[in-house]
């Protein structure tokens, strides 16, 4: 029992041994700064701190700059549209200039043919360029592109060949009573554009049925006549070519004292089928 005893009690002696070791080596790892160390590591905090306070201070710096040559850019902004709109016109007036702009962009891209685009060039053009501020106007940034776009459709619009459309004769017609029927001219008195288009060749006849009109009031129905777009200037020439046929018709019935030459007769007065 002595024995155990002692072997217990020795045991017992290196356990308190190995925890009074572990105490040790916990207090012997937490160094203490001595006074020297420690202003050591104050004066460094102390120079981080200036230092940071000295580029705190160049940044808002900067920033006070950067306020102040923004202020002075959209000031200058201000100024440039403010020129602008004395140059160009008030806003509302901007805004009316906007919406027939957009309208006339519309009516351009509709255009079909020469006619459509003089009528264009005479009703739309002038006021988006001719009429004093709205000729500034167009060289807004906005418009310019899209003025030069609707300048060259104009342009190409001019260029495209009138369409020539058919009609075909029925008994009863004559060249003066096509044209001046709605669908074609509705105005009678421009038969000779008719009569030109298809002097030398219709668009189609029936068997045995003359393909050309050489004399105006000699058509015949089933022909297919050519009916010609025109524009205003073969519109006057047409025009100017009746009257003139009027002229020598009345000139000759008068030089035969009420009797008519009937070949002349046929070539000035208006065209019937046969």
């Amino acid at each position: 029992m002595m024995v155990f005893s002692l072997a217990v009690f020795a045991n017992s002696s290196v356990f308190a041994q190995d925890d009074d070791d572990d105490d040790d080596d916990d207090m012997s790892s937490e160094e203490e700064m001595d006074s020297d160390q420690w202003q050591a590591q104050m004066d460094e905090y102390t120079a981080k701190k200036a230092d940071l306070t000295a580029q705190l201070a160049t940044l808002n710096t900067e920033v006070e700059q950067l306020k102040f040559g923004l202020q002075t850019r959209t000031n200058e902004a201000e100024n440039s549209v403010n020129a602008v709109w004395a140059a160009v016109g008030s806003r509302s007036q901007y805004e009316e200039y906007k919406g027939k702009f957009a309208d006339a962009e519309k009516k351009i891209a509709a255009c079909k043919g020469p006619d459509d685009a003089a009528a264009f060039e005479k009703d739309v053009w002038p006021y988006l360029t001719d009429a004093g501020i709205n000729a500034r106007m167009k060289c807004l940034p906005e418009f310019w592109d899209r003025y030069n776009a609707m300048k060259k459709k104009v342009a190409d619009c001019k260029a495209l060949a009138p369409k020539t459309e058919g009609y075909t004769v029925v008994k009863g017609d004559c060249l003066s009573k096509i044209a001046g029927m709605s669908k074609i001219y509705g105005n009678s008195r421009l038969w000779p554009a008719i009569w030109d288009a298809n002097k030398n060749g219709v668009v189609s006849a029936p068997p045995k049925v003359k393909t050309t009109i050489p004399n105006p009031n000699l058509i015949y129905p089933g022909q297919v006549l050519k009916i010609p777009a025109l524009t205003d200037a073969q519109k006057t020439e047409a025009l100017s070519k009746t009257s003139s046929y009027k002229k020598v018709r009345k000139k000759k019935m008068s030089s035969d004292t009420g009797t008519t030459d009937k070949n002349e007769v046929k070539k000035v007065t208006p065209p019937t089928t046969k």
